[in-house]
């Protein structure tokens, strides 16, 4: 019998390790930099591009295991580091072309000791294009939209059932994306976009897994998505800086919940809530050089890390062709 309870403990310590992993949301649908992106009201004009390096760190010690809220004691503070490349090019004044991929390696801190290794790698190439479809005047201000496709596929061999360790979710995704931006004559402008996210298959290294039922396959279906997001922002300083707080907001259309003392895995369903900051600032002295910074936090969530986010970036504009 002490065998037995000796057993049970160690399974529930085991499961208990493994409830603390929560699930990790990866780049795509939520940018978190909106300087001359698919998701910004920014256009490159025919023949000028835009180039952009961005550093962001990302960490959680708290996370949603359905909609109740767990601290992470096993495996501490899980830490996130990402560089990604990106270039915007004007294809015509009013439709741009957008490339990316980001570099991404993860790790956690282990006050009460034992880990799981984190990975590094590339993760996911993005490919997308933005179009301008409304640009006038309106009530002394001006209007703009824009509507937006995209794409990405991993372009590395990593395992996406590794939460909170995995690179992304590995599977790949197309997004269709409406923008509209109301900007007043004192430079003060609002913004909101939506977003349809859908999300195919990803293979994980097991032949069973379940998710409200029982799948005896190693190909798991990642939920799609809705997002939304609303800015507010004001341009200073001549249009020199560029300040803006915003909402960002992530509902998946299906998917299952972290079930207790058991791992997270990518048909999660996850929901969560986010604010942020954003700055951009371009140097009059060396044309078509800007810097951007800004940070976020994730406030409320299902299935969702409690991110918190810092990163800052450089862009550079140039025209690639003759004027």
């Amino acid at each position: 019998r002490w065998r037995q309870l000796l057993k049970m403990n160690t399974m529930m310590k085991r499961n208990f390790y493994w409830s603390a992993i929560t699930a990790l949301l990866i780049f795509f649908t939520g940018h978190h930099l909106r300087a001359q992106t698919p998701s910004d009201a920014i256009m490159m004009k025919g023949k000028q591009a835009c180039v952009l390096l961005d550093y962001n760190f990302s960490s959680f010690d708290h996370y949603w295991e359905g909609d109740f809220k767990r601290d992470n004691q096993t495996i501490g503070t899980v830490r996130r580091h990402s560089i990604m490349p990106m270039m915007a090019i004007g294809i015509l004044n009013d439709l741009n072309f957008y490339a990316g991929v980001p570099h991404i390696s993860t790790s956690s801190s282990n006050p009460n000791g034992g880990k799981f290794a984190g990975v590094s790698g590339f993760q996911d190439l993005t490919l997308a294009l933005k179009y301008r479809w409304l640009n006038k005047e309106l009530n002394k201000g001006h209007i703009s939209s824009f509507a937006t496709v995209g794409f990405s596929t991993p372009i590395s061999n990593y395992l996406s059932d590794y939460m909170p360790y995995s690179l992304g979710f590995g599977a790949p995704e197309l997004s269709t994306r409406a923008i509209i931006q109301y900007e007043t004559s004192n430079s003060f402008y609002v913004r909101a976009a939506g977003t349809y996210v859908w999300k195919g298959y990803t293979e994980a290294e097991r032949e069973y897994y379940y998710n409200n039922g029982s799948y005896f396959t190693p190909w798991m279906d990642v939920p799609s998505a809705i997002t939304a997001e609303f800015v507010l922002g004001k341009w200073l300083l001549d249009k020199s800086l560029q300040l803006e707080i915003s909402y960002w907001g992530q509902n998946s259309l299906s998917g299952d919940d972290i079930r207790a003392y058991n791992a997270p895995q990518p048909t999660n369903q996850v929901n969560m809530h986010r604010i942020g900051l954003f700055a951009h600032y371009f140097f009059k002295s060396v044309p078509g050089l800007g810097i951007v910074a800004y940070h976020n936090r994730v406030i409320h969530g299902r299935n969702a890390p409690e991110f918190r986010t810092v990163g800052a970036g450089v862009t550079y504009f140039f025209n690639y062709r003759n004027k």
